[in-house]
């Protein structure tokens, strides 16, 4: 396997490894029944067959990427204007009583001078907890990441799936812990993942902690369904995302609308945010593709978003976008 050339898709497993899908792939419009199927979507779902079965399958450890040569790159800030008009119209919304919450994205732009866009694979052989790896590379386009948000996991009848919402630099974690904004922020996150998964199964809900990433910290609410039935892993995607984290609330067809406009506006990736997952003989394991870099030829983008309430400040807002973006260039040596 020459992860250099060729179509593949990879994420990480819970045992550590490194579960690689290798092309070509056939296409399927819902799960097979066994066997292992990648699942690759964008943030709208709306890709007719989102199901991707690979030609082979590896099970790898991440020391694979050893070797490779990052690109160096030339970097074009986002400019702040383009943000603020939909800031200020998500202010308005929220004002209106149609809206309590909802996650604008900006993106930073960057052209590979020197090295290959494959180079960027190497961070993946530094993986750690509470990352997880994930990559998808069709051709001269793909995207890869580390992201710390578990979208579910689905095994035997027993659904895990996670809050994380709220964000500080590492530096601030004690006070951190008190902030009022974050914290709720943070709730309207958890408390409506109970309130729309009550209906699957008896909801556990553990309690709120931080979840240190290095750079930045995050609230964080592990959550497990006991589920009562069967469910498609089909309409769990629909049900799940997307996530309040990154989603609207209250989740409606006109906030989603709204959100998508938004998305558009500020040139957010199309892949930005989607489920990426994998179906291996019964279990399910899909995680939410932010932390990440998105590629098309030789441009590079690297997208973050925030989560915009009532008590947001604009200032608040761009830096804390311009804090992630940092991160994620700074973990992947670009």
């Amino acid at each position: 396997m020459n992860l250099l050339s060729g179509d593949f898709a990879l994420i990480s497993t819970a045992n550590g490894e490194l579960l690689v899908g290798e092309g070509p792939f056939t296409e399927h419009a819902h799960c097979p029944r066994d066997g292992v199927a990648f699942y690759k979507n964008n943030f709208t779902l709306s890709a007719a067959k989102p199901w991707k079965v690979p030609a082979m399958v590896h099970r790898i450890k991440p020391s694979v990427f050893h070797g490779f040569e990052r690109p160096e790159m030339k970097w074009t800030a986002p400019t702040a204007e383009g943000f603020a008009r939909v800031f200020s119209e998500i202010g308005e919304t929220i004002r209106s009583g149609t809206l309590e919450k909802s996650v604008p994205v900006t993106t930073e732009r960057g052209e590979i001078t020197a090295g290959s866009v494959r180079g960027i694979l190497a961070q993946l052989s530094n993986q750690s907890d509470p990352f997880y790896s994930y990559a998808w590379v069709e051709g001269e386009s793909g995207f890869c990441g580390q992201t710390p948000e578990l979208l579910f996991q689905l095994r035997k009848g027993r659904f895990k799936t996670m809050a994380l919402a709220g964000t500080a630099r590492a530096s601030e974690r004690s006070v951190f812990a008190f902030d009022e904004k974050e914290i709720r922020e943070h709730e309207y996150v958890a408390q409506t993942l109970v309130e729309n998964l009550s209906d699957l199964g008896m909801v556990k809900r553990s309690d709120r902690s931080i979840m240190d990433l290095g750079d930045l910290v995050h609230f964080h609410t592990p959550l497990e369904i006991f589920m009562y039935g069967d469910q498609s892993i089909d309409f769990l995607l629909q049900k799940m995302h997307p996530t309040p984290a990154l989603g609207p609330h209250p989740r409606t067809q006109e906030t989603l609308e709204m959100l998508y406009r938004w998305r558009n506006e500020l040139e957010a990736p199309e892949c930005f945010g989607a489920p990426f997952g994998v179906y291996d003989d019964g279990v399910f394991h899909a995680v939410v593709t932010i932390r990440g870099v998105f590629w098309d030829g030789q441009e590079v983008l690297v997208p973050s978003g925030c989560g915009v309430i009532e008590e947001s400040r604009l200032t608040s807002e761009w830096r804390e976008l311009e804090l992630k973006r940092n991160a994620v260039k700074a973990r992947f040596g670009i």
